[in-house]
């Protein structure tokens, strides 16, 4: 173990200029002359023992590429442990951390990605981490996490009195461990501020995919997308229990294909005459079937689809609500926001605001 002593973390101590606690890190000449030279931006992952691999791998190829096909940016993507070295995961694979957070300094930092996993509890206990966590995190442009880094968020300090959201399955474990966070386990990833926190595994790369965006444009977010043979780009607002991720899928081809006529045009006549029409069933047969099969009656699997659809107009467009009420199958705007309210607890419109991507503002 390095040796600590006793000052905050990042203090210099001693006579020794480019050390940290009594640990030599880097050469302050060097590394000031680094920070001047260097364009990219510059992204550090911290990772830990039991880890989450895709938390990982994901996000950094989703930058990986951003700077491969961007004429405008690159990325510099660093991974850092407590030390140096391999760094095992749930699995076995073994994953070579190239730095120690004893090797970087908070300065030029632009992005901080923590990653999730089964061994974030033990992460939350490793003062070091936390420490360095809180230093490099105060200086960072922003802070993001993937699944549950967020916990070594709450644990640094720098979610407090922000909304987050995680995997579902520890949300109402973050909320009861840290009150002063509000936690919304329904998004697959959330910005507030500078703090960005996503959903688990593969929402990470939504979530990066985002920040690409909001650095180097749509265009290079789709290319990249298009690249790594993603969907381009799940909103974070959408839900981490939404229709297409959750619901069982169809067995039989009636109801695929009353299924697929929901999904090609959620704004059409989907009455359950019309859906029998699709599935060449009588009404009665079809309202047996597909409640069989897909464990919903169809009108409620119509809203919900009409719901998702709504939502992803709501925060990717400028359409006001009634043409966005009629093209998804509401009819009107009232209509649209009684749902709304019944299903999701919020207006249109507040739902709007609170999901919509906006260009970053620096908070303290």
């Amino acid at each position: 173990m390095a040796p600590h002593c006793g000052q905050s973390y990042g203090a210099r101590c001693g006579q020794s200029y480019g050390a940290f606690c009594g640990v030599h890190v880097v050469d302050a000449s060097s590394w000031a002359l680094q920070t001047e030279e260097m364009t990219a931006r510059r992204i550090v992952f911290l990772i830990f023992d039991g880890l989450q691999p895709i938390d990982l791998v994901g996000p950094h190829e989703v930058f990986s590429y951003a700077g491969k096909l961007s004429h405008d940016g690159e990325y510099r993507c660093q991974v850092a442990a407590r030390a140096a070295g391999p760094v095992r995961t749930p699995s076995g694979l073994l994953i070579h951390a190239e730095h120690s957070v004893f090797d970087l300094g908070p300065a030029g930092i632009d992005t901080i990605v923590v990653v999730g996993g089964a061994g974030v509890d033990a992460a939350c206990r490793d003062g070091v981490l936390v420490e360095w966590l809180a230093a490099a995190g105060r200086t960072a442009r922003r802070v993001a996490s993937v699944c549950t880094g967020v916990f070594l968020l709450a644990a640094a300090g720098l979610a407090e009195g922000r909304r987050v959201t995680c995997h579902w399955s520890r949300a109402g474990q973050l909320a009861a461990g840290h009150p002063g966070l509000t936690v919304d386990a329904d998004p697959i990833f959330i910005r507030d501020g500078r703090i960005w926190t996503s959903a688990g595994v593969t929402a990470g790369m939504d979530l990066a995919l985002a920040l690409v965006e909001e650095d180097l444009g749509a265009q290079v977010a789709r290319d990249v997308a298009r690249y790594l043979v993603l969907y381009l780009r799940r909103p974070g607002s959408q839900s981490q229990f939404s229709v297409p991720l959750w619901s069982a899928q169809p067995s039989t081809d009636p109801i695929r294909a009353a299924v697929s006529a929901v999904h090609a045009d959620p704004g059409a006549r989907l009455g359950i005459t019309d859906l029998a029409a699709h599935a060449r069933l009588s009404p009665r047969h079809l309202q047996r079937r597909f409640a069989a099969e897909m464990g919903t009656p169809p009108a409620s699997y119509v809203e919900q689809i009409r719901i998702e659809s709504a939502r992803r107009a709501l925060t990717e467009g400028d359409d006001p609500v009634d043409a966005i009420a009629r093209r998804c199958g509401f009819g009107t705007a009232e209509t649209l926001r009684r749902v709304f309210q019944r299903r999701l607890g919020v207006a249109p419109s507040e739902y709007r605001d609170r999901f919509r991507l906006t260009p970053l503002k620096e908070t303290p």
